[in-house]
């Protein structure tokens, strides 16, 4: 799987997610980035909706949040035309990004966005988490052709089944799934990361991480499972505030997390028992078979002048118990590795 000119078996794509940690500021969003990419980030990631592409203006009670979350008591509405991020600044922020190297997409939370983002030539599209269930949206993305990032967080079983389906229909299989945990900030023990292994057995496509903890366990213990992907929020300062501040990384915590996941990345290697250069060379302090005395030519080979000690100069152990009983050839003096021309 390529994302632009990243390969995700090659190295694992870290994703920084702007969300609404400009707070309204274009200037703050393009110092966001600079940090962002200061920081270790691949990528970075936008959403892009406006109050009346995501909700309805409604004073319903089902439109005014109230799951005990930083934003109870607050109207859909009224949150997203805070937290978004103008259209109008996207193509600005592609092109900063790019400038220093980095990726740049975003979510589309309905059609006229992703009409919008296939004009600013996005190399990848994500699905929200929440927008799991709109098939006939992740249909409509999938059909551009482009790599799909689909984020799990709120999905059963079957919701992924259908997701990954309505992809497939569209003849587009550049799929990844992200596992997350839908909750801000996530506690550890609901994350659940064993599933990450099976997500890639089950539906044979790239797995990544979307993480809402303030923990660098979560991703590194994602990478350790297979994770090729981690998606974290990223803001400047948490001071600064904002709807998304509680569960967003500060430059240095991102830092450490990049920093952990390289580490984890070369860790894990490959699957292989050959040794490497280092541990060659320290082969030479394994056990092997010494003389252990002054010995006589036609003299018994016996556990009394042969030992098992260290470094490996000489006979593995193994061997110990067949050549007990024979015969030196020559004469050798203590300390000499012991060796089949020895042995008669």
């Amino acid at each position: 799987m390529t994302i632009g000119n990243h390969h995700l078996n090659e190295k694992v794509f870290i994703i920084a997610e702007l969300s609404a940690n400009h707070n309204g500021s274009l200037e703050t969003a393009l110092k966001t980035i600079d940090a962002m990419k200061a920081s270790g980030a691949d990528a970075i990631k936008l959403q892009t909706y406006t109050p009346d592409t995501i909700t309805l203006d409604c004073d319903n009670e089902m439109f005014t949040i109230s799951q005990g979350t930083q934003w109870d008591k607050r109207k859909f509405y009224d949150l997203y035309a805070e937290a978004m991020t103008p259209w109008e600044w996207h193509e600005t922020l592609f092109n900063h990004a790019q400038s220093l190297g980095m990726e740049a997409f975003s979510s589309p939370f309905d059609p006229s966005a992703v009409d919008f983002l296939e004009q600013l030539d996005v190399p990848a599209y994500k699905i929200a988490s929440f927008e799991i269930t709109d098939i006939p949206l992740i249909e409509y993305t999938a059909a551009k052709g482009k790599p799909i990032i689909i984020s799990t967080g709120i999905a059963t079983l079957s919701d992924i089944e259908d997701a990954i389906s309505a992809c497939k229909r569209m003849g587009n299989d550049r799929i990844t799934l992200l596992k997350c945990t839908s909750a801000y900030p996530a506690a550890l023990e609901e994350m659940n990361l064993l599933t990450i292994p099976d997500m890639i057995q089950r539906f044979d496509v790239a797995v990544g991480l979307s993480d809402h903890t303030m923990s660098l366990s979560a991703p590194i213990a994602a990478v350790a499972l297979g994770a090729r992907v981690i998606e974290k929020h990223f803001i400047l300062d948490r001071g600064m505030g904002g709807a998304d501040s509680t569960f967003s990384l500060e430059p240095a915590e991102f830092r450490a997390m990049v920093d952990a996941v390289r580490d984890t990345e070369k860790l894990m290697g490959k699957v292989t028992y050959e040794l490497s250069p280092k541990s060659l060379q320290s082969r030479e302090f394994s056990r092997s078979l010494f003389i252990a005395e002054d010995v006589k030519a036609g003299e018994l080979i016996t556990t009394a002048n042969i030992r098992s000690v260290r470094p490996g100069f000489g006979l593995a152990p193994k061997h110990l118990p067949e050549i007990t009983g024979k015969r030196f050839l020559r004469d050798v003096p203590k300390g000499t590795p012991l060796s089949w021309e020895l042995i008669g």
